[in-house]
């Protein structure tokens, strides 16, 4: 494996987007990295598509065999949920991969590959306008759930702090603002482009 990209950000940035685009992308050659998660499957999401849906005992089976990377635990409104990486699900024979996801799951990451192997893609977006994505997403879901959705944006003030962007040595080239969809994947495939030429 040459190189990791990985894309985080606060939520309704428009990250699902941006992670679509370039995997769609078939010049960019990138693998998907598919986390695992806890928390139930959504309306119209797939089994090994968007996540690996396991439930508890499957989580602690793969911890016990030293299968979990990083994981990151969250008491949200219907209870605990987890998110982690699994060793198993990247295989070191592709080179590049494109993972979505938090901040402290790619500062466990950079901790478990190095800083030579994972690239960080920071979506940044005005919080105004994150908030309106983020309502109308939940609107036009079926089943909106306004709890969870204000949850996520207030933690990510502490979660995506300037002084944690900084911990996680995110620095301005790696940061790209999305107030244009367009725009922001071209400046982000451009940065991938330039590391697989490398």
């Amino acid at each position: 494996m040459k190189y990791i990209f990985y894309l985080t950000g606060k939520s309704a940035s428009g990250k699902d987007s941006i992670y679509s685009a370039l995997l769609a992308d078939k010049n960019l050659g990138l693998s998907p990295m598919i986390l695992h998660t806890t928390r139930p499957m959504r309306d119209g999401e797939t089994e090994g598509k968007e996540y690996h849906f396991v439930d508890e005992d499957a989580y602690s089976d793969m911890k016990k065999q030293g299968d979990v990377i990083e994981c990151r635990t969250y008491n949200t409104m219907h209870g605990p949920w987890r998110y982690f990486t699994a060793s198993s699900a990247i295989e070191t024979s592709r080179d590049y991969y494109l993972g979505i996801g938090t901040l402290e799951s790619y500062i466990g990451l950079k901790e478990y590959f190095g800083d030579d192997r994972i690239v960080p893609l920071y979506i940044e977006l005005e919080d105004g306008e994150r908030l309106i994505r983020a309502i109308e997403r939940e609107r036009s879901s079926g089943r909106p759930d306004y709890k969870e959705m204000c949850r996520r944006y207030i933690s990510d003030d502490e979660d995506f702090s300037e002084e944690m962007l900084k911990k996680a040595g995110i620095e301005d080239c790696f940061r790209f603002e999305n107030y244009d969809l367009n725009d922001c994947i071209n400046n982000i495939r451009s940065m991938i482009i330039g590391y697989q030429g490398k």
